[in-house]
Order: C-alpha cells, then structure tokens, then sequence
C-alpha cells in the first residue's frame, strides 16, 4: 500500500495563507513592545503548518527507512508510517528555540539602548558593568533553557524507544533524570518546598505543610509518572493525541484565567511561561491529529508520548501548578490503577496492550488473558478477579462450569463461577454474541480442538450458509484463517 505523501491543492493553499497570515503577524510584533503571547500564537500556527506539511512528507521516507507497522485496527492491516512523534518534537524544539528572544525584546532593546552611539562617553565604571545587563531576567531565560534540555532528553529516550524497544524497567526512571536541570532551576529562583492543604483539612494541619527536600522528590516522581501515563493509555487510533490535546487545552484555559484578572496576579508571570511552552505543542498536536485519527495513516510512536508528558510535567513544575496538573491527569492515573495486576505480574501481561479487531463485526474488543489447566492463578488472584468480575471491572469465565450451547441459538458464556482447577479466561462477554470469540471454549483448555469455533458455530445455528466474515476471514483469535464456502 503506497503512503501518500503530496498535499492536494486545497492543501497546499491552506497552509501557504495560514503561514503568511502567522509571519506577517510575527514580524508586525516587533513595531511595538515584542508582545510575545502574540508572537507566541503566529508561532503556533506556523508550527501547525509545517507539522502537517512533515508528517505528510516524510511518510515515504520512514517507512523506506523501516519505520513501519501494521495497523491492527482495519481489516486488512496495512503498512503505515510510525514514530511521527518525533517529527513533532523536532518541529516543536525548533519553534520554542526560534522564540527565545520574544519574550526577552524589552529586556535586550533596555540593555542594548546606547550601545552603538560613539557619541556617548562611557566612564570606566559603566565598561565594568558592562551594557547594564543586570537588568536582564536570567532567571526567567535560565526556566526557558532547562525546560528546553529537559525535553530533548525526553527527545532521546522516545526516539530511543521507537529504535531499540527498549524495556519498561529500564527506562521507567530516565524522566526522573531528564527532570534535574528544571529541578535545579526551581531550587536555585524559588525554593518553595511548602504545598498548600485541602480546605478541609486546614484545621487540623494548617494552611500550609512543608515538606522539605520531598517536595524536590515529589517532584521527579511527576516527570517519572506524566510520559508513562500517556505511553500507557494508547494502542488505540487517535488516543495518544486526543488524550494530549485535551490536557494541553484545558492548561491553556487555567493559564488565561490568570491573565484576565482585573488586578496584578502574583503568579501571572508562571502561567504566562507556561503558555508559551502549551500554545506550540497545542499546534503539532493538533497537526498530528489530522493523520492518526482513525482510520490512521500514521503512528506516532512512543516519542509523542513520553515527549507530551515531559511537556506537562515541565510546565506544571515551572509554572507551579503540579496539583491542578494531577486533577487533569485523573483518567490516566485511573488506567494505572486498572492495569496493577497486569504491571505486578498477577495477570499475564503481552509486550503491547492492544485490543482485538473483529472482521466480523468491524469493532475492537477487550483482549482475552487465558490462564492453562497446567498454570492457573493464586487462589487470592482467582478470587479478587471473580470479586472484580461481580462488580463490571473484569469479567472472566470458567471453562468448566458452561453448558452446551442450544441449537436454537448462541447463547453468551455466564459469568464465572467455579472450582479454582477450572481454565479460569479473563474476557468481555456480550449478550446475543457468538461464542467464537468470547465463550470459554476459546480458553487455552480448548483451544487444541480440531474443529473451530466458526464450524461449531455454523452448527449451533443450524445454518449451512457462509458467514458474513470481512473479505472471507474469520473474527475469532483462535482460527483467523480464510473461510471455505
């Protein structure tokens, strides 16, 4: 399958009006005083731009270079181009680097004004001094440059992710280390270890609680958490960005709210870097969103993820916002609760989590974890996903509780219960759904029959007509072999 790689005419024009629009903007934000928020959104839409013309372009080029893989999601699972992630990140490094001095014009038009008049003395005092650069905010560009290091580390271990497949216990912890140089700075221009305690709770604890060098601690575990939450809750067309732009939109709201306050905010100043980092990254999202929506033609790879979180991570820690950062991250943090047994080793756990695609019904369905007669679970695990079963968190089924399906009809397995010898199958049963995908007879116990689930379902219902399978292939997981008329 050949991987479009030229824009349409209306595509082409689009982004040829979008980009003037941004420079021309851009360069009339120089007459006044840098108005860098401005100058941050022409920026933006550049980005934006040129993310979508990348993505576009150098999809040949990665899948020649081996940067290929089987979407999983389709029929027919075609080759499409991965680790766009790291296009990206490479358009969005580029841009906050070419933004540098917007932020900083009045500062450097201040320390500058003079400068080149040889009409102008200088005593020897003022050489000393130099061209007043005291006057320069070091602190705000020094927040600028390690929020830049920290994210071409991130840079790094994605890519390296994407390239070698590196494990999960070898590199959990590298954002941890990525986070130092903003630690650093937070350490060296505030120094504000204290967290502010839930209303509730004031009473009894106080407004205030410091917690000393664990916040710096609390801190890294942040870095540590934000890039692997994302990388977590993906596998599925479009989730990865749609997860990130949501974020990244909702910080940008928080941020404005601050700037539209009718008196001097103290934290104006944080939420206003933090913007210049979000409206950027907002841009190639939303760039990239246009091509791994489903049906996706492109991955992004685990760059994106742990580059995305990365973002979050630096402008919560800069922008002190950590908390209203966590609240955003509830779903996410939600999916690492739900996945504990998976990460602890109590339920077998595949390399990558990624649903089923059924041909027959064109969905995605919950992958099954079957557990051999040969190897079964602790009695404890046994019972908590039995306990969890009853409450609709994992529905599961024994192998040797079921009954013979009636003839008249296929009927879905009940829901476990059974002796703890029995081929306990994690799975999603659905009522008035066929046993080929989801009855316990698909179960490892099982599984070694001659005869396939399509067979015995063609016999269940009586029916000797051909299945209505896509493109003549089976659904199920168990045959998945071209159907014979």
């Amino acid at each position: 399958m050949a991987v479009p790689s030229e824009l349409t005419r209306t595509e082409t024009l689009s982004h040829l009006a979008i980009s003037g629009a941004a420079l021309i903007i851009l360069a009339n934000t120089f007459t006044g005083e840098g108005e860098p928020l401005i100058a941050s959104l022409a920026l933006s839409t550049l980005a934006f731009s040129l993310a979508y013309c990348m993505v576009r372009w150098l999809g040949p080029t990665f899948v020649k270079a081996g940067f290929k893989g089987k979407d999983l999601s389709k029929a027919h699972q075609p080759l499409i181009p991965e680790c766009m992630g790291a296009v990206c990140a490479a358009v969005y490094l580029l841009v906050i680097i070419v933004f540098i001095p917007f932020p900083f014009y009045k500062d450097i038009v201040a320390a500058t004004s003079g400068g080149g008049n040889r009409d102008v003395v200088l005593h020897v005092e003022h050489v000393q001094q130099g061209r007043f650069l005291h006057r320069f905010p070091h602190s705000k560009l020094a927040s600028y440059l390690s929020a830049i290091i920290s994210l071409q580390t991130t840079a790094l271990l994605g890519i390296g992710d994407d390239l070698f497949d590196i494990r999960w216990r070898h590199k959990w912890w590298i954002p941890g280390l990525a986070s130092i140089p903003i630690l650093v700075v937070y350490f060296v221009d505030f120094g504000v270890t204290s967290i502010v305690i839930p209303i509730p709770l004031q009473p009894y604890l106080g407004e205030l609680f410091n917690l000393g060098p664990l916040y710096y601690l609390y801190m890294a575990c942040v870095a540590m958490f934000c890039p692997q939450s994302i990388n977590m809750l993906a596998g599925i067309n479009g989730i990865e960005v749609s997860q990130c732009l949501v974020v990244s939109l909702l910080l940008a709201l928080n941020d404005a709210l601050y700037l539209l306050t009718p008196y001097p905010h103290p934290a104006t100043d944080s939420h206003l870097f933090s913007l210049y980092l979000l409206l950027p990254w907002i841009g190639v999202s939303a760039a990239l969103l246009c091509h791994n929506w489903y049906p996706a033609r492109v991955f992004v790879g685990d760059t994106y993820c742990y580059f995305s979180g990365m973002v979050f991570a630096t402008v919560g820690i800069l922008g002190h916002f950590s908390k209203t950062l966590g609240l955003l991250l509830v779903p996410q943090l939600a999916n690492f609760l739900y996945s504990t047994p998976q990460l602890f080793g109590l339920v077998p756990c595949p390399r990558h989590r990624l649903p089923r695609f059924v041909a027959r019904t064109g969905l995605l369905e919950p992958s099954v974890t079957p557990w051999p007669r040969d190897a079964q679970p602790h009695p404890l695990v046994a019972r908590a996903l039995r306990l969890l079963a009853r409450c609709a968190f994992s529905p599961c089924a024994s192998a040797t509780t079921t009954r013979p399906p009636s003839r008249r009809r296929a009927t879905s397995p009940s829901s476990t219960s059974g002796s703890s010898g029995a081929g306990l199958c994690a799975r999603t049963a659905s009522p008035g759904r066929s046993p080929c995908c989801n009855s316990p007879s698909a179960s490892s116990a099982s599984l070694s029959a001659t005869a396939s689930p399509c067979s015995s379902l063609r016999r269940t219902t009586g029916s000797s007509r051909r299945l209505p399978f896509e493109n003549g292939e089976c659904g199920c997981a168990p045959c998945r072999r071209p159907e014979t008329r």
